[in-house]
Parts: structure tokens; sequence; C-alpha cells
């Protein structure tokens, strides 16, 4: 690697490995390796939890980096949790316990791997801990001492092999009484002499402010201004207008409130997207971002957006105060920045009014959002709460939380029976039993009822429209699924989740050609978007005849998601049509280790597809790759 090559960064960096891992082996081999590959795999459940990310293993250890310290030791605690739980059921010899380290420190990146003094006191701090323990470095601890409810004992300054200067080291305390609870610091009551010499600090401090007024004040100089570079951007700079709306901050004392600012945020993307004249960062995306001390410069450079919306929410009883604040990446100037003080009754008027201030402010020409129709379709502010509460859980996509977005969907329509969105969100609900396999007929039946009574109340929503258009191909009804994909798009060509579902409904339809174009320029709104985006576009791929771009997309949808398992079998059997049976037959092996049931015949007769022969070559393809 040369000078000019090396990328540093600032991250958490976890370390784990096995106490006692060799007398375990010595005793029993097969069943040690038994117990650590089922360890490993519930570890990795956490991580991914977590939003961390894997960058070595070796034997019984693990190194994985994390964006965020406080992501970093939630992660480990909840690991150490689980693991305590599941040794219970070993007898006392062949329980499996790990030691955790978790430093806050500088590395430097070489592809998928990270090096340097932040990872050596990670190690070094994971041969501290206990076993089933966890210590954590003076830099993490500083970062979580006020943000995760636990307890530290401070173990004092150590010194570590390799590293110059002693370290501190804290050892988490998980019980429920020690939260809060910090031991073993002291404070250093002062020395005879040590008075004089504050006085002396104190009279350089009032010094030193006297300069630093002067500075500011009287001879201000500008602070050098960190900017993102053009030649950096994951993806090129678009020809329009690119903004990315961060999740605003929820400053509401109660965290049940968590959902009002997200909702906020997708209502301001939602708005933007309407315009053609702007390109705006997916929800999904921006989402990512959530919870995390990034840079504006960060963000603009993994998005690729020349714009960031950032800002806060503040909600108490009918009362709402929203910061925001737009800057410009490329300069660092914040081009402008507002606080809104507002009754909730309002927050529709305030949503359009943040929405038309960027516009007006990135294009002077741009209409203002109070002449067109804002597409929401709930004019009830509870209903409106109720249906931002409603997506929160829907995206979660478990079956349980599928139940309660329904309840909330269902109290939106009670509260506005006119809401058009309410009845797309509450359709989605069906749509996702069926995709669980819960009355599958019957609930897309439901879906695509709940989708028309949408579009009845509101023809202009391209939301429910494309969401109709992916639900009547799953009923097997591919000419009205095109004729509603195509209304979506036209009402909204600029909405990740329009552009997806219209995708899907043209490729499922036997249309692959205008489905690529479609998924890929919702893959550039949605960067960070799920597995399930590159599944589809692979297999649009795959139908399209374009068998090597069909395995890139299946291993980008492997590399999103490791644990899904519809990936794999796109990347099988794009594989095998393009000759290498070795990476097909890999594939299908993860598929059975997720589900050893499997059976290619069960699937295929559940896959929505107008052209019954490509399913048919597929299931040919997959029984190549050896599933049955």
């Amino acid at each position: 690697m040369t000078t000019q090559e090396v990328k540093r960064k600032l991250v958490a960096i976890l370390s784990a490995d096995v106490k006692g891992y060799s007398r375990l082996m010595g005793e029993d081999e097969e069943g040690t390796i038994r117990t650590l590959n089922a360890y490993k795999e519930v570890i990795t459940g956490f991580i991914q939890k977590y939003q961390g990310r894997v960058v070595g293993t070796a034997g019984d250890s693990m190194l994985v980096e994390f964006p965020s310290v406080v992501d970093a030791v939630r992660c480990a605690v909840g690991i150490q949790e689980e693991l305590k739980d599941r040794n219970k059921g070993l007898s006392e010899g062949r329980r499996m316990e790990f030691r955790i380290g978790v430093n806050l420190g500088d590395v430097v990146e070489d592809g998928d791997t990270i090096y340097g003094d932040g990872v050596n006191i990670a190690a070094r701090l994971e041969s501290l801990a206990d076993a089933g323990g966890i210590c954590i470095s003076g830099t993490a601890f500083d970062q979580v001492r006020n943000k995760v409810d636990l307890g530290y004992k401070y173990l004092g300054e150590q010194t570590v092999k390799n590293i110059a200067i002693p370290v501190r080291v804290y050892k988490v305390l998980m019980a429920p009484e020690e939260a809060g609870k910090v031991t073993g610091e002291k404070k250093v009551q002062p020395r005879k002499w040590q008075k004089p010499v504050s006085i002396l600090v104190a009279i350089l401090i009032v010094v030193a402010a006297v300069v630093v007024i002067w500075r500011l004040y009287l001879h201000p100089t500008r602070p050098p201004v960190e900017v993102a570079s053009k030649e950096k951007m994951a993806f090129p700079l678009p020809d329009k207008p690119s903004i990315a709306v961060l999740p605003f901050v929820n400053m509401s004392e109660d965290p049940k409130q968590e959902f009002f600012s997200d909702g906020m945020t997708e209502e301001i993307i939602t708005t933007l997207s309407k315009s053609p004249y702007l390109f705006v960062i997916a929800r999904n995306s921006t989402f990512t971002y959530k919870g995390k001390p990034v840079k504006i410069k960060q963000v603009a450079e993994e998005l690729g957006v020349r714009y960031v919306l950032e800002g806060s929410v503040r909600r108490s009883g009918e009362k709402v105060r929203i910061t925001a604040q737009f800057i410009d990446a490329m300069t660092g100037y914040h081009l402008w920045a507002e606080r809104f003080d507002r009754n909730l009754k309002d927050i529709f008027v305030l949503q359009d009014e943040i929405a038309f201030k960027i516009m007006k402010t990135v294009h002077e020409k741009l209409q203002s959002p109070a002449t067109r129709k804002s597409g929401r379709g709930a004019s009830n502010v509870e209903a409106f709460l109720k249906i931002l509460e409603g997506r929160e859980y829907l995206f979660r996509a478990t079956m349980e939380d599928n139940v309660l977005a329904r309840k909330l969907f269902e109290e939106g329509t009670t509260l506005d029976p006119n809401s058009a969105t309410a009845y797309v969100g509450l359709a989605w609900t069906y749509m996702a039993d069926a995709l669980f396999g819960k009355s599958r007929m019957e609930s897309i039946r439901r879906a695509i009822e709940l989708g028309q009574k949408a579009i009845s109340m509101d023809e202009s929503e391209a939301g429910a429209h494309a969401s109709l258009g992916y639900f009547y191909t799953y009923a097997g009804q591919f000419d009205k699924a095109v004729a509603h994909a195509e209304r979506g798009l036209a009402l909204d060509p600029n909405s990740f989740e329009v552009l997806f579902n219209s995708g899907a409904a043209l490729a499922l339809s036997g249309r692959p050609e205008e489905a690529i174009p479609l998924l890929h320029k919702g893959l550039r709104l949605n960067p960070f978007a799920p597995s399930l985006c590159f599944v589809t576009l692979s297999v649009a791929y795959r139908m399209a005849g374009r068998f090597d771009e069909a395995v890139d997309q299946a291993k980008r949808a492997v590399e999103r998601n490791p644990k899904d398992l519809v990936a794999y079998l796109a990347l099988a059997s794009g594989c095998i049509l393009t000759g290498r049976e070795g990476e097909a037959r890999a594939a299908a092996a993860e598929v059975l280790k997720m589900n050893p049931a499997f059976s290619v015949e069960q699937f295929a007769r559940r896959l929505p597809f107008k052209d019954r022969s490509f399913v048919d070559r597929s299931v040919e393809a997959w029984r190549k790759a050896g599933l049955m």
C-alpha cells in the first residue's frame, strides 16, 4: 500500500475471543466446534442488528468495527446476556464464555481489513476482561457514560503490549442495580505546592481568554471548513440539485415520540421527491445515519449529493418546535437555518414550508407547494400521527410488528376515512401477510381491495398506484399491474418506493428491459437499499438474458444481507447460467443451511411471474446447483 492509498478513519472496534478455548478443544474438539459455530451465528445476528461489520475472524476470535461506540457497547452487552442464557443449558466444564474488549480509536483501512493501535488496544482490553465480561477503553467510556444504561468499574491505567501510553480501562457492569454507577474513580487531593501552581494556571487561562476574545471579535479569522470532494463521491453527482435529508433528531423528553420526528423527516423527503427539478435520496438510505455522529462531508460523499438537510424536532403537548439547517456540502456553507414554533395542527403547512424553502434556495423558479396537492391525503392530525407510527412498525418487517402496524393504520382510517395514505399502509400489512405465507390468496385480495380504495379517494396518489402494480402481479393480473405501475411512475418518477414497486411489477409482468433502468434509478436514490432490491434487479437481468450482470447484482444482495435466502437462490441460478457451477453449489449450500427443508417445487409454485417458462428455467438451474 502506498502513502497515497492509506485510508484512515475513527471507528469503534470490538474484539472478542473464547476464554479457555484450547482446553475446550482438547477435551472435545467436535463438540467445541459445533458450539462455537452456533455461538458465532448468535454473535453475527447482534452485529447485524447494531450495524457492525466483521473485519476479521480466526479460530475463536472475532474483530468487528462499528460507526458508533454506543452501538458497539450495546452489541457487546446483548451478546454476553444471550450467551449467558445459552450456557445455562451446558455443563459447567463445557460452557463457552467470550471475553470482549471495546475501543474507540484511529485505524488504517486496507480493503476489508483494519490495522493500527486502535485495533491493538481493543485486543488487549479483551484479554483483560473476565469470562463473559466486557472491558472498554477510556475513549469509549467517555462516549457511552451517559448514553447507555449500564454501570462501570474503573480498573485504572493499564500498560498494554506494544502501546507506549497507558490506557484507561473500565469494566462494564451489566447487572440492572449497577446502572448509572461508576466505581473506582478517585479524586486526587491537591498537594501544598499545587495551590500556587493553580493560581498561575488561572492567570494564564485569563490571559488566553483575552487573546481568544480579541481573535474572535476584534480580529476574527474564519475557521477551516471541511468540504465534500467531488472526486471522492461514491456516485457521480446528478445533473440537477441533489439532496439528502438526515433523520431529524427527537429532542422530546418522551422517547416514544421518535416516530413523530422520523415521520416528519419522511414527509419532507416525500414532498421534495415530487419535484421533477430535484434529486432526493430515499428514506431507507438516509435513515442508516440515524443516531450516529456523522459529518456532512461524509454523508455527501457516501450518498453522492451536494446538499444536506439536518434538524431536530421537539414536541410538547400541542406545541412543536423544529429547527432545520440546509447545507451546501461542497462549500460547507449554511444556505439557511431556521427555527419554527408551531401548533401541532399546523404540522402539514410546516412540512410544506420547510420543503419550499429548500426548493426556493436551490431553484428560484420552483412553484410553491401550496399550488399543488401534497399527496399525503390526511387532513386529521391524530390520523396523521397514527399513520406515522404505523409506518414505523411496518418497516420493521416482522409478523408481530405487522399486527401492530395494521391496528394503527385501521385507527388512522377511522379517524380520517378520507386518508388515502392510511389505506395504502393498511394494504401493505395484508401484502406482508401474504409474503409471510399467511392466508396468501385472501391476503392478496384484501391488499388489492384497499389499494383500490386509496385510489378512489385520491387518484393522484402515486404510491397507491405503484403498490397496486406490485399487488396485482401476485394475483396474476399482469395487465392491471402494468397499467398501475405506469400510472404511478407518471405521477411521481422521483420516489424510490414508486420506482421499486413499479419496476418490480414490470419485471414480473415480463418486461425486464423496461424495469432495469427504473430499478437502477431507485438504487441511486437509495444507495443503502435492502437486499430485496438487488435481488429484483438480478432477476430482471436474468430474464433479459444478461447473466453476468444478474450474478453481480445477486452478489450485492448477499453482501447487503448474508441471511437473505432468496439472494442466494438468485446467485445460484445466475452462476449456473454463466457456467460457474462451483459458486452455484456454494450458494445452494447456504440456502440449505438456512432452511434444510427447502423445496424447489414449493418455492416455484408461489413465484408470481407471467412468463412461466422463466420459472421452469430457474427450477432447472436450482436443481443443477444441488437443490431439490
